[in-house]
């Protein structure tokens, strides 16, 4: 339920054309919160390595999304995405070892079942090209297989280490977009790139 409510209301966000206000606040305040509830709730105690790479990710996300200063209309969507993203990440993240894949093939059950009523209210739009509709599968399936990962890294690490580390995807695409499509990026993005290196090996030596 979680995951289904992070994607209806991140993409209502997107839709809106504020990217730069929703991916950064919907990313940093999910980290936040997931590793907040793992400290005080689930009892991680993450070393001081950690603790700084835990840190130098947070500004990291927000300058690799491109993040601006000054509330949008895209706030309110990026939030109650994130709170649903910190959901996903802890409920994952209770599944034991013995539960297999199990637990993300009923997120992924759930989140269709959440998402359900309002695409049926938009049952015309999803009448797509055959292209379109194999993009999407090819989405779901990305997104189901970094579940899944996500699943294996939570089962061998702190919460708090491995919900920051499945964080910082935004760096993905900026890469990409430089690398492939040529892609000019801002002295802010390249910043954070940077943080989002340094973070990365600082959680991983933690």
């Amino acid at each position: 339920m979680g995951s289904g409510t992070a994607m209806w209301f991140l993409n209502r966000g997107l839709s809106r054309g504020d990217m730069s206000v929703v991916v950064p606040v919907s990313a940093v305040t999910g980290v936040a919160l997931s590793v907040l509830c793992g400290v005080l709730v689930l009892g991680d105690r993450p070393g001081a390595v950690a603790w700084l790479g835990i840190a130098v990710t947070v500004p990291a996300l927000w300058f690799v999304a491109g993040g601006r200063s000054g509330a949008g209309k895209g706030t309110a969507d990026g939030l109650i995405a994130s709170l649903g993203i910190a959901v996903q990440y802890l409920a994952l993240g209770q599944a034991g070892a013995g539960s297999g894949l199990w637990p993300v093939a009923a997120g992924r059950v759930a989140a269709v079942l959440v998402l359900l009523p309002d695409a049926a209210r938009h049952a015309r739009r999803l009448k797509l090209p055959p292209v379109r509709c194999a993009q999407a599968v090819l989405i779901g399936a990305g997104a189901a297989l970094g579940l899944v990962l996500y699943l294996l890294a939570a089962q061998r690490q702190l919460l708090a280490v491995a919900v920051v580390l499945a964080s910082l995807y935004p760096a993905l695409p900026v890469v990409l977009g430089l690398a492939l499509l040529r892609e000019r990026i801002s002295r802010r993005q390249v910043v954070g790139l940077l943080g989002a290196g340094i973070a990365t090996v600082l959680l991983t030596l933690g």
